[in-house]
């Protein structure tokens, strides 16, 4: 496996996220600038300019057009994905921390931070066609768990949102009434903070990481646990490959801890497993601090790792990968 090393972020990474051709890589880091690329050889294509803030997350359009991010500026902002202009600012009185597009790019749900007097709330918002007539009125506004909500994203038919953070409970809503469908056992649940949570690519499961050292599998519609993966350090980012049955973990100790960690113990490589056995089937190093940001090609071929050592590597994929019986 041959990484490619990108270096374009001043801050350590926060989000990766690839368009649905797979040749465009967006990344998001605490340095304010998101960075696209070029996904097949790592080639910086532009940088995205007007957040004054730590960039959280990000998300593409189906047809490439559109970029939303979420920042701790209290904005979460639309862009012209060739030009990097910016098309519209949603502005809110937190940070938001997690935007997704929903199937269709007719919808967009936001999360907000809990801040000052306010708590955690998720927000969404009608994407217009032409970015003139685009509004800041919610279609619909949930106030929020205790604690910040890390990732919310769309379930199937966009009938659903899936939420999960702070509290350690995945939650999921009705994205027309609000309604509370459904809340994870606390039982078989996470038992800390969940830091990431990643789709299938039909969207008929997902995969949460946390901070107890564990990743788990949920069915999108029913919240069955389906498997658990677990390791020996605290998860901040999950994937899945599209094409094999692995999962992939990224993480490390906490930042404030890595300074006296020499990097070797640090445990900073992404870890793959068995989908379906859970076992561990092996890693892939490089970074020189924990992993906060996974993302896997759609076309399976290869994955990308951003850390917070402040660089994004592509990982392309041996043919050999492929005929793994594992």
């Amino acid at each position: 496996m041959r990484p490619i090393l990108m270096k374009g972020h001043e801050r350590p990474l926060t989000y990766l996220k690839y368009n649905k051709d797979g040749d465009l890589l967006f990344s998001c880091a605490k340095d304010h600038t998101p960075t696209l690329w070029f996904a097949d050889n790592g080639e910086r294509l532009g940088t995205y300019r007007g957040h004054n803030g730590a960039v959280w997350c990000c998300d593409v359009s189906r047809d490439s057009m559109r970029l939303i991010t979420g920042s701790a500026d209290q904005t979460a902002k639309l862009w012209n994905v060739q030009t990097g202009a910016q098309l519209y600012t949603f502005n809110f009185d937190s940070p938001a921390r997690s935007v997704d597009f929903s199937v269709g790019d007719k919808l967009v749900v936001i999360t907000t931070d809990p801040f000052m007097e306010l708590t955690s709330a998720i927000h969404v918002k009608r994407i217009a066609g032409d970015h003139t007539e685009q509004t800041s009125d919610s279609v619909l506004t949930l106030k929020g768990p205790q604690g910040r909500i890390n990732r919310a994203v769309w379930g199937p038919l966009n009938r659903t949102i899936i939420s999960a953070g702070e509290d350690a409970v995945i939650r999921i809503w009705d994205s027309e009434t609000g309604k509370l469908l459904k809340e994870a056992d606390k039982e078989i649940g996470h038992k800390k903070t969940i830091t990431s949570l990643s789709k299938s690519a039909d969207g008929s499961h997902f995969l949460t990481g946390s901070l107890d050292k564990s990743a788990k599998l949920w069915d999108s519609r029913t919240l069955t646990l389906i498997k658990t993966y677990v390791t020996e350090r605290p998860v901040n980012a999950v994937t899945m490959s599209p094409l094999l049955d692995h999962v992939v973990l990224g993480g490390g100790q906490d930042a404030s801890a890595v300074t006296t960690t020499d990097h070797r113990a640090g445990k900073f490589e992404a870890k793959f497993f068995d989908k379906i056995l859970q076992e561990e089937i092996g890693g892939v190093k490089g970074h020189f601090g924990p992993i906060n940001a996974l993302a896997f090609n759609p076309d399976g071929k290869s994955f990308s790792s951003g850390g917070e050592d402040g660089y994004v590597r592509i990982h392309h994929f041996d043919p050999d990968y492929f005929n793994i019986k594992i």
